[in-house]
């Protein structure tokens, strides 16, 4: 049952939050409160809130495209941000004309990117792939219900051989904060989340370009690669597409500058 505090005892949390820097302090503490199952637990995840542990990671779960996405301690938060991803990978799900489209959610983390793709667009099947084992566990407990499928193992090494030019849509929410930026991250992120899921090398781009370099052989003709990175990195990425053989393109940088960067293998249109 969720911790009734009475207005003053509310105000107190709120205050200990915003203190803390939390600037949602309002919201987070109806979260807290909502959640805990008594006094003693909703004090423990203040403190722990308090002392910089993801507000999320406490309270089980994320609303990432208004879907209820869990996760845990020590894997990395799904940003509200990536809604644009999924955005442009639903729009590519929903333009493939001749059979149900086939999806790989590369660098799955939790999989909230392809539960979000899954809930929107009618796939005839739905992979997703991380090194993480922590992430995999979080992963088969969201997709599991919408058919999806996890993989574990290091990119495409990670999915079966049967998927090799047969994918529509594959989407990468990979890391891209450049090494020397990584310490400059809010502490919830630098101190509670995976630094492999944070850490993108020195430009940020060190993953896109394995993945960029594999897309040409899992991509079915016509079908799309689709990936998330900063303003700036996006014409660098897209150039890395191109010397792959694909057609690269960018979207629009969001307000904070997140761009979607696609890349999509010409030939025959999917069906």
């Amino acid at each position: 049952m969720p911790v009734e505090l009475p207005p003053g005892a509310l105000a107190d949390l709120v205050a200990r939050l915003r203190s803390a820097g939390c600037v949602f302090a309002e919201d987070e503490a109806r979260l807290l409160a909502g959640a805990a199952a008594g006094p003693a637990e909703l004090a423990a995840w203040t403190a722990r809130r308090v002392a910089g542990e993801p507000l999320e990671h406490l309270v089980g779960a994320v609303v990432f495209c208004g879907l209820r996405v869990a996760v845990g301690p020590g894997v990395f938060v799904p940003r509200q941000r990536t809604a644009a991803l999924v955005a442009r990978a639903v729009a590519a799900a929903r333009a493939v004309r001749g059979h149900r489209p086939v999806a790989v959610d590369l660098c799955c983390g939790c999989g909230a990117v392809g539960l979000a793709l899954a809930s929107a667009a009618d796939l005839a099947e739905l992979h997703a792939a991380d090194v993480d084992p922590a992430a995999l566990h979080w992963a088969r407990h969201n997709l599991g219900p919408v058919g999806g499928t996890v993989h574990g193992g290091d990119l495409y090494d990670a999915l079966p051989r049967r998927l090799r030019g047969r994918v529509d849509v594959l989407v990468a929410n990979a890391p891209y904060v450049p090494t020397a930026a990584v310490g400059l991250l809010p502490p919830e992120a630098r101190l509670h989340e995976p630094h492999k899921a944070l850490d993108g090398g020195g430009d940020g781009l060190d993953v896109h370009r394995r993945i960029a370099a594999g897309a040409p052989d899992w991509l079915a003709p016509g079908g799309v690669l689709l990936v998330e990175v900063g303003e700036d990195q996006a014409p660098v990425l897209a150039g890395v597409l191109a010397r792959a053989g694909l057609q690269a393109g960018t979207t629009p940088p969001e307000e904070d500058g997140t761009t979607v960067v696609t890349g999509v293998l010409t030939g025959h249109p999917s069906g």
